[in-house]
């Protein structure tokens, strides 16, 4: 673990848990990976903990609380940004970010110290990606796994086939723990896989019983039917996912939608 540095930024909300984690990997030559948002304190924290051994920053995904810290630390050290733009629209885009180097999928970003694959898991966002550090086997996850919530999947960059998809690419490589966006590192990573993409798959099939029991039904009630278990402050943000749930049954003809009304076809 002397290879991984977590620094947490202090945005804590309903989204972000106590905080968007920002990781220095490496001893002398520095990766950043997610530097979180722009705010002073955290990059100064950052700037401190790092000892001006920063050599390069990597965004997991451009969304407003992972990557608005690049640019000013970017400039600030002169180091390039590593990542990629979402390919559609997104409401949660940092728009300050635009990376020097564009990653792709398989992408190798080697050291002396330690050796960084980059994995591109759309299903979050269009330009996700995971980072596999080979030497320690640990997987930083973005918000693409989180720790001790689900993750949101809004549409239309947001693509639950995708994430489904993504998830289960992630069982083929060798991953001992999980370093993620927000929350603590974690342990049985194969386990976690195979849990969110049941909870996933148990949630979709609650959208089909729901719509079988209803003739139709708008976002809304679907919400409160499909998440009567979730507390209703949290309903705003699974609609986000019951949408991306929903845009999936569409593409597999099992539910189609008329008058803002969804059913059973």
């Amino acid at each position: 673990m002397d290879l991984i540095k977590k620094i947490t930024a202090p945005n804590p909300s309903v989204f972000t848990g106590q905080g968007t984690n920002s990781y220095l990997i490496g001893k002398e030559d520095l990766t950043l990976i997610d530097p979180g948002p722009n705010i002073k304190e955290h990059i100064d924290e950052l700037l401190k903990v790092a000892d001006g051994k920063i050599k390069r920053i990597v965004v997991t995904h451009t969304h407003t609380d992972h990557s608005p810290a690049a640019l000013p630390i970017s400039k600030i050290l002169e180091v390039p940004m590593y990542g990629r733009l979402v390919e559609g629209d997104s409401s949660w885009e940092d728009e300050t970010f635009v990376p020097d180097i564009v990653l792709n999928d398989s992408d190798i970003i080697k050291t002396n110290e330690y050796t960084l694959q980059a994995i591109h898991t759309p299903g979050h966002a269009s330009n996700h990606f995971c980072f596999l550090i080979e030497e320690v086997n640990c997987l930083i996850t973005g918000d693409h796994i989180m720790d001790g919530s689900t993750v949101v999947i809004g549409p239309p960059d947001g693509n639950m086939s995708d994430y489904l998809a993504s998830l289960k690419h992630l069982l083929e490589f060798k991953i001992d723990f999980f370093a993620p966006g927000h929350g603590n590192f974690m342990h049985e990573p194969k386990k976690t896989i195979q849990s969110i993409i049941r909870h996933r798959l148990t949630r979709e099939k609650k959208v089909i019983r729901k719509l079988e029991e209803h003739e139709e039904a708008s976002l809304e009630l679907l919400t409160k039917l499909v998440y009567d278990d979730v507390p209703e402050q949290l309903h705003p943000i699974a609609r986000f996912s019951l949408e991306a749930h929903l845009i999936k049954l569409i593409d597999e003809s099992i539910v189609m939608k008329k008058n803002d009304c969804y059913m059973k076809t």
